[in-house]
């Protein structure tokens, strides 16, 4: 890493010399991971819905949006390692890239871009720069405006999944017109040739995600009875129509090219195993197995490739790319197709989804008309200082995106 790597957008003052001592050994990345941890923006992610409703009562053992990017977080540290990685700059990206992350998951994120539309669209990604350069309280630059947490340059670029401004033809976009600055600063460094180029760190990141939610997402449907593999392991029909789902929404692949893949993950012994679950303490053992399992061919597969290609030397930043073989994305993606097609898809879920995104549709409605008034004092300043209503509309966004699941009902309720 180089010292261009550890640069902040703001420069800080040396640190308190009575923290020194204690100080000793920490280096910038440590610093970065310390300061996501300590964020709000990372506690808030207790209450924020992963795939399942935010955990409470009987199911508070499913996993949330924090749990989630523990998980990411441990994962990618330890592939990155194997692979060369700073292991704290993927960890700091594992933390970190789902804070922008709205109410209610995927869902929320669709209902605040439809609303963001006049000052630029809303993107979870997008948002999550947002909030580590500029909605957090740690750092104010020499101006007086906010740098956020003011992470290095490697690990705001490692968090960065979609490293190009919104633009026809995707969905995915990593920064907003204002956030731009900062974006620039981030980005410098990237191969000329190649400018919309992931680092290595960020592609890790990118893997472990995926990998944590495709297998951690089925687990959770397991424990809540929703995902059963008998109807797949019997019905040729049935397998047919999940592979059509994930062709038309997480795989380049035919799903014929599907089909096959699909046989040789439900004959694996690991998997198969699970068809049988009944919630006792032995078949939570099987299923805790088959996602470790799971999990490490994953791991496994994208280090050997990506070794293969590269060589045995550190691999960081723009050294190297990952190397996840077909039949691992393939797989991978089946098992998101199963979350898919048995949990987000259930029966009653659209009378949710439809309700979700009611409540964050009205509490923009309700802000942008009452004004500064009704806004946390975070926020409120930032209301008066904006210059236009595409700004003041980008301010309200920020408020409702940083809202937990619970938080935003309760403001639904009081607010309408």
């Amino acid at each position: 890493m180089t010292d261009a790597d550890a640069e902040r957008y703001v420069p800080e003052p040396p640190k308190d010399p009575s923290t020194v001592a204690a100080d000793a050994g920490r280096g910038p990345y440590s610093r970065d991971r310390a300061r996501v941890l300590h964020s709000a923006a990372f506690r808030r992610l207790a209450a924020k819905t992963q795939v399942h409703v935010s955990a409470s009562g009987a199911d508070s053992f499913l996993r949330t949006r924090l749990t989630h990017s523990l998980e990411v977080a441990q994962i990618a540290r330890e592939m990155g390692a194997r692979l060369g990685c700073d292991p704290d700059v993927v960890d700091v990206a594992g933390l970190a890239h789902d804070l922008g992350h709205p109410p209610f998951g995927h869902n929320g994120e669709d209902a605040l871009d439809a609303a963001a539309g006049p000052c630029g669209g809303f993107e979870g990604n997008a948002q999550t720069l947002r909030v580590l350069s500029r909605l957090e309280a740690k750092v104010v630059g020499p101006d007086g405006v906010s740098a956020g947490l003011n992470l290095t340059r490697a690990s705001l670029d490692a968090s960065c999944k979609y490293p190009w401004s919104r633009r026809a033809g995707t969905r995915k976009f990593g920064y907003y017109a204002d956030d731009a600055p900062v974006f620039d600063f981030l980005r410098a460094g990237t191969p000329a040739d190649q400018p919309e180029r992931r680092c290595l760190e960020a592609q890790v990141m990118d893997w472990a995600d995926d990998v944590a939610y495709s297998v951690h997402d089925v687990e959770d449907g397991f424990h809540l009875g929703l995902v059963r593999l008998e109807a797949l392991l019997r019905d040729p029909d049935e397998r047919d129509a999940l592979c059509k789902d994930v062709a038309e929404s997480y795989s380049g692949e035919a799903p014929a090219e599907l089909s096959g893949v699909l046989d040789d993950l439900l004959a694996d012994p690991a998997v198969s195993a699970v068809a049988a679950f009944d919630g006792s303490h032995a078949a939570q053992v099987t299923l805790k197995r088959a996602a470790s399992l799971l999990i490490g061919r994953f791991v496994a597969e994208a280090v050997a490739a990506t070794r293969e290609r590269f060589g045995d030397g550190p691999l960081r930043r723009y050294a190297a790319d990952l190397v996840v073989p077909r039949a691992a994305r393939a797989r991978c993606a089946l098992l998101k197709g199963i979350a898919l097609r048995y949990v987000m898809r259930r029966p009653g879920a659209a009378a949710r989804y439809a309700r979700e995104q009611e409540i964050l549709r009205t509490l923009v409605a309700a802000l942008v008309q009452r004004g500064p008034d009704a806004l946390d004092p975070v926020f409120a300043p930032l209301w008066r200082a904006a210059s236009d209503d595409a700004a003041r509309l980008r301010v309200v966004i920020d408020q409702v995106a940083s809202l937990t699941d619970p938080a935003a009902v309760a403001w639904f309720e009081r607010l309408r």
